[in-house]
């Protein structure tokens, strides 16, 4: 029978990327000298699925270049090998060759060879190498290479489950396989074949004995079976030596029947190697809760359904059945509803994925500035959107690259201002209202409002007589071309980075802030909705339009006077709420559109805050809160400055969603400014 293994070719993809990503933090996490044998175990994992799977959908190259890099690891895990920072290091770098390697061959694209070949290089050299970072081991029956100098007779039953040949697995490739390490003689049970009648094409009912003499020891045949060990029964003995066979079977007893590999997965589908096209995985992993949720839910619905069904099979409708369709309309609004929230759910991933590049990213960043510096992660487990996830991304390596580069100093200059000398780096993600926050902390040097100051007067960012906040300078660094950095090098100095990342986080309908305290560290504080496709909007009417303004950002609602607003000669019109003169924005001026309530007091300021400046939009009245769908008016039409999307009402009219930060832009202008307080053309002077 032929099978497509084609179908299951994607699935290897994602699992091996993610098990790219345990390598990764565990690589990290190992401890110089004596290895974990845990942490060393799991690595040794990871990598021994990748050889499995690789060998067995033809990827030769990567089974070849997975295979040296296990033997390395095996050694470790031995104690033939002690752990240093050489071998940590040349095994990170084996890991980002063995990502493209994948990365380009899940692409169809040319593989990197020289790379390749050069890391090869590396692990070959170290494995060769007896010296130092080696353990010496008298024993006259284990090699370096892993291989047992006399040959070994080993008994293996293989009873694979019905199902084996279903999975994409064909027992004659590891048959082939076998036969590869030696001599084999094989024997086939075919008394599970049932009658031909009941014989069913697609089912696997042989079982077999084999025997095979090979100078291999276990481990390598364990590999052969690495991809069927949940679909069988198998049971390995070694059957020469008997001086030494009790022994090895007490260990073999516990791997060898039924041996599980740990499929170790790290929260959130496939890694996101940077600029790969594979960035935007087609699939996502769902937990099984959450479908269960979901399946309740389609049973609620069609017994809400059926109830309406028969309401509307009767003959005559009376009050009795007025009062029993009302009671079915509510249940499936709530129906309705609950089914959204659970369907939002499936897309809802933990922050981890987006958090997981960044042990890596602060290792390799420190050691290159002679930096020594500690990342601590928090909230991990808060959820959000799939596709905010992978927008935010790029955002964050930039504010986390930025406060290595800028924030922490060196060891030298923290200890003369008698810090500690390893900085900290914090990430911190937790749920606010409807909303994620996402935190980074550094308890470097802070930001240099005296520094900054100049720099903006410099480039003719702000007048050198002007009298800003701390938070007003602090944002300065959000300025387009904007840097202190005293030299140009690959981390920072372009002055291209940090406009882009709040450019980037407003595409998202979030916002960017940062606050800093010299000497004792900066905090940048991104906010993002958790989701992109629905969100909670307040409908106002604008004339004969309707809009939506995002609830999160309205700061409240006023009905005002005219005598409560002051204006500033040629200028605009201002609204004082509270202690601070907020500056009012026509909406129907903005849209051009016409409208009957043009007296302040005739219609009412909905006060909402952007970009960290609040404006007041005068429209014509509120209309009620909702949850809406949005959909992309940039794809579907063109981008529409101070309009973000667009959504569609219960009546079937479109509604346009007005985009907070980039109407505060739009009407920045003199034109979009009201100075008509009262109505007549004329202005007030505050």
């Amino acid at each position: 029978m032929t099978i497509d293994m084609s179908q299951f070719l994607e699935t290897f993809y994602e699992e091996s990327f993610e098990g790219l990503e345990v390598m990764e933090a565990e690589l990290l996490n190992l401890d110089l000298g004596s290895a974990d044998n845990e942490t060393i175990n799991t690595i040794f994992r990871a990598a021994h699925s990748i050889k499995g799977g690789s060998g067995t959908f033809g990827l030769n190259d990567v089974a070849e270049f997975t295979h040296v890099m296990e033997t390395l690891l095996d050694e470790m895990r031995d104690g033939r090998r002690e752990v240093t920072q050489e071998a940590v290091d040349v095994l990170l770098r084996s890991v980002d060759v063995l990502r493209n390697m994948l990365s380009s061959l899940r692409e169809n694209e040319d593989v990197d060879t020289e790379k390749v070949k050069k890391t090869k290089v590396e692990l070959d050299e170290l494995l060769d190498r007896t010296g130092d970072g080696g353990v010496s081991i008298d024993n006259d029956e284990v090699s370096i290479a892993g291989k047992i100098k006399d040959k070994n007779e080993w008994k293996i039953n293989f009873s694979p489950s019905t199902g084996l040949l279903r999975t994409g697995n064909d027992p004659v490739r590891i048959f082939r396989e076998l036969e590869s390490l030696g001599e084999m003689e094989i024997v086939a049970d075919i008394s599970r074949i049932p009658p031909f009648e009941q014989l069913v094409p697609e089912d696997c009912y042989i079982s077999w004995e084999i025997k095979l003499k090979t100078e291999v020891g276990q481990d390598v045949i364990n590999e052969v079976f690495a991809w069927v060990e949940d679909d069988c029964e198998l049971n390995i003995v070694r059957t020469n030596k008997e001086n030494k066979e009790n022994k090895e079977n007490k260990e073999n007893k516990e791997t060898s029947t039924h041996p599980s590999i740990e499929k170790k997965s790290v929260s959130g589908g496939p890694v996101k190697s940077k600029k790969s096209k594979a960035t935007d995985s087609g699939s996502i992993r769902v937990s099984i809760e959450k479908i269960d949720d979901l399946i309740n839910m389609m049973g609620e619905l069609v017994i809400t359904q059926s109830m309406l069904s028969e309401l509307g099979n009767a003959e005559e409708f009376c009050n009795y059945h007025i009062e029993k369709l009302r009671d079915g309309l509510a249940q499936l609004e709530r129906n309705t509803r609950e089914m959204q929230e659970n369907i939002m759910r499936i897309r809802m991933l933990p922050i981890s994925f987006a958090f997981q590049r960044f042990p890596r990213l602060v290792h390799d960043l420190s050691a290159k500035l002679n930096k020594n510096i500690v990342l601590e992660m928090t909230g991990e487990n808060t959820e959000l959107d799939k596709t905010v996830m992978e927008k935010i991304g790029d955002p964050l390596v930039h504010l986390v690259r930025n406060s290595i580069d800028h924030g922490i100093e060196s060891p030298e200059k923290r200890k003369e201002t008698g810090k500690s000398e390893t900085g900290i780096i914090k990430l911190n993600a937790f749920h606010e209202g409807g909303n994620i926050v996402i935190e980074i902390i550094d308890d470097g040097a802070g930001l240099d409002r005296d520094k900054i100051m100049s720099k903006a007067i410099e480039n003719g960012i702000i007048d050198e007589d002007e009298a800003l906040t701390d938070e007003m300078v602090y944002d300065l660094i959000f300025q387009p071309g904007f840097s202190t950095a005293e030299e140009v090098s690959d981390i920072s100095g372009r002055g291209v980075g940090m406009d882009v990342v709040r450019r980037n986080i407003r595409d998202l309908g979030g916002a960017v802030d940062v606050s800093s305290k010299p000497g004792v560290g900066s905090t940048f504080t991104i906010r993002l909705p958790l989701t992109l496709a629905i969100m909670d909007g307040q409908s106002i009417c604008v004339g004969e339009e309707i809009y939506i303004v995002p609830l999160i950002s309205i700061v409240e609602s006023v009905q005002v006077s005219s005598d409560e607003v002051k204006g500033v000669a040629g200028k605009a019109s201002l609204y004082r709420l509270r202690d601070e003169y907020i500056p009012i924005v026509r909406l129907h001026e903005v849209f051009s559109i016409e409208t009957k309530c043009k007296k302040i007091e005739d219609g009412l300021l909905v006060v909402v805050e952007g970009e960290g400046t609040k404006v007041a939009l005068f429209v014509d009245d509120l209309l009620g809160q909702q949850q809406v769908v949005i959909k992309s008016l940039e794809t579907n039409y063109k981008k529409i400055n101070g309009v973000s999307g667009a959504t569609i009402l219960g009546d079937g009219t479109v509604a346009l969603i007005i985009d907070v930060g980039g109407l505060i832009l739009l009407s920045q202008t003199e034109k979009h400014i009201t100075k008509d307080v009262n109505g007549d053309g004329s202005d007030m002077a505050a």
